[in-house]
């Protein structure tokens, strides 16, 4: 698969994550072509950190490892939707997603 046409528009793609059994959106990251091909090749999800600056394979410390069941593009191909099994907490603060904090 060619993933450039995914990157047209910028290096940086964001990456909607959901839980294949739920439906309940866990995060949103960021991927540029290496994690699209590091999470493509090895089935779990790689993201790239703007904060630090690197790659990072979501859980390698923690255990909580996404394993990707499915991945969409919309329309536009400049978004992704992620379909995962999520293995523990997908959210650094220890909770199931990173949406729980109701504004409206």
């Amino acid at each position: 698969m060619n993933i450039d046409k995914f990157f047209q528009k910028a290096e940086l793609i964001p990456a909607v994550v959901q839980e294949k059994d739920t439906g309940e959106v866990l995060m949103l990251a960021y991927m540029n072509r290496e994690s699209l091909q590091k999470t493509l090749e090895t089935g779990y999800t790689w993201f790239w950190s703007r904060s630090r600056q690197e790659l990072w394979n979501k859980g390698a410390t923690s255990g909580h490892l996404q394993k990707v069941y499915d991945i969409y593009s919309d329309c536009d191909d400049d978004t992704l939707l992620v379909i995962v099994d999520q293995k523990g907490a997908a959210c650094h603060t220890g909770n199931h997603s990173c949406f729980f904090t109701k504004i409206f």
